[in-house]
Order: structure tokens, then C-alpha cells, then sequence
């Protein structure tokens, strides 16, 4: 099977020192809702092959931890500031883990399944694994802490962020710039861990202050965020969102992605 060639985020993390182009992911998601700072802890889930929990560390300034657990084995040095655990996400432990042991500011999930090429199977495997990996959050989170999951667009989003409305006074919706067009993965990030669980009826609707930039507003070599509102798909490059009032289902924009 042969690799996709690099784009210009591939080359730039090589040049950068990352391991993988999904770094601007996360430096995207940081620099909108300012997740990282010197003193936090961290814990990054599928972390391999290690760009996220890099990209973390440089954040921290030489103050904090980030604990990097992946079920394959991380090409890491650990550090006074990154631990390295080869582990299996599902057998995490939540209570009993010494890794675990203190709260966690922040936890990151950058997971997804080995794809099938079967839309529908690998919808539920990226649904599964953000599930679990929110379930590892609100039992290591501290009170205030975020949360940032990947997931795959289809008929299941729906029930991942009304467990996110449960568990966080905030919940937005978001394809950084790095995705490449074509994927159908977005990022759930939660604001502001609860101290008590919500239902999702005391969960106010997220109304995105994000602007979707002009195309023709545009800057060469400028990079835009873009940020969904509701239900939202990706069509040859362009955001079409909708409402959530919208009639239209998820799962019927998914297939037009």
C-alpha cells in the first residue's frame, strides 16, 4: 500500500522536529481556546507517534507533566516533564493506575481506528475509542479541566456530544485547518470539567463565536481555523453547517462528505 505524499503540514513537521504533521491540530485547538500552561498536568491518549505530547512539554516551560499512554511503543525519551506508559487504553484503570494518582488539568485523545474502508465500521471504532477516552477523562479531571477528543463524523456524533454537554460547561465542535479536507474527523473539545454530572437538558446550546473566514479574505499561506456550528459536513473543501435545529440528520450529512 503505498503512503500518501506529504502536504506542507508534513514538511513543516519535519522540519519542526515532530513526528507526525498532526501536531497543528492540536497547536490550532490550543491557540483558539488556550488549553496549555506552565504547572499543568496532561495525559495524552494515542499518543503515538508522539507530536502531541511534544508539542505539550513546550507548552508546559519546563514545568508540569505530561503522561503519554499509547498501545504501541513511543519513541520518546521520558523526562522530567513526559512519562511514557505503553498501555492499553481499555485497561486503564481509573483509581488504581499509580500514573493516575492526582488530578489531571487536561486530557487529549487524538485516537482513531485502524479503518476498514467500511464507513459505518469505522465510525463505530471512532466512537468507541472517543467514549472510552472521555470516560479515562471525567474520572481523572480536576474541577475547571478540558478535554479534547477526536472523532469520526457519522450517526453516533450526536450521542458523543451529549455525553460531552453532561460532563462540561462548554462544548465546541471543531476541523482545524491540519484535517485534511477530505477526512471526516473533527475534535470535541470540552471546557470547563462539572462537578456534578448535567443532564443534557441543563446544557445551554454552544453558539461559536468563531467567524468563518472569507475565502476571498484570504492571505497566501495564511491558516484558518475552522470551527462547525451543530451538525456539520465537508464537501470539496467548503463548511457546510447546520443549525441544530436543522430537520437534516448527521448521519445524512455524513454521507455527502
Amino acid at each position: 500500500m503505498s503512503r500518501r505524499p506529504q502536504d506542507h503540514y508534513g514538511h513543516r513537521a519535519r522540519r519542526e522536529g515532530y513526528p507526525a504533521r498532526s501536531v497543528y491540530k492540536l497547536q490550532a485547538i490550543d491557540e483558539r481556546y488556550r488549553l496549555f500552561h506552565p504547572g499543568m498536568r496532561v495525559l495524552d491518549l494515542g499518543a503515538a507517534p508522539g507530536s502531541w505530547t511534544l508539542y505539550v512539554a513546550e507548552r508546559l516551560r519546563g514545568r508540569g507533566q505530561v503522561v503519554a499512554v499509547d498501545l504501541q511503543r513511543l519513541a520518546l525519551a521520558p523526562s522530567s516533564l513526559i512519562q511514557v506508559l505503553q498501555m492499553d487504553v481499555f485497561a486503564i484503570e481509573v483509581g488504581v493506575e499509580p500514573f493516575l494518582r492526582g488530578a489531571f488539568d487536561v486530557v487529549l485523545s487524538d485516537m482513531a481506528p485502524s479503518t476498514t474502508g467500511n464507513r459505518t465500521v469505522d465510525q463505530a471504532r471512532s466512537f468507541n475509542l472517543f467514549m472510552r477516552a472521555l470516560e479515562v477523562a471525567q474520572g481523572v479531571l480536576k474541577e475547571g479541566g478540558a478535554f479534547v477528543g477526536k472523532i469520526f463524523q457519522g450517526p453516533d456524533f450526536e450521542e458523543a456530544r451529549a455525553a460531552m454537554r453532561a460532563a462540561f460547561a462548554e462544548v465546541r465542535v471543531a476541523k482545524p485547518p491540519a484535517s485534511r479536507k477530505e477526512s471526516i474527523e473533527v475534535f470535541l473539545v470540552g471546557l470547563r470539567k462539572q462537578g456534578r454530572e448535567k443532564s443534557p437538558d441543563d446544557s445551554p446550546e454552544e453558539h461559536f463565536e468563531d467567524k468563518e473566514t472569507q475565502r476571498s479574505k484570504e492571505k497566501p499561506g495564511e491558516e484558518v481555523f475552522v470551527s462547525v456550528r451543530g451538525s456539520a459536513c465537508f464537501e470539496k473543501g467548503a463548511q457546510i453547517a447546520f443549525d441544530d435545529a436543522s430537520p437534516r440528520g448527521f448521519g445524512e450529512c455524513a454521507k455527502e462528505v
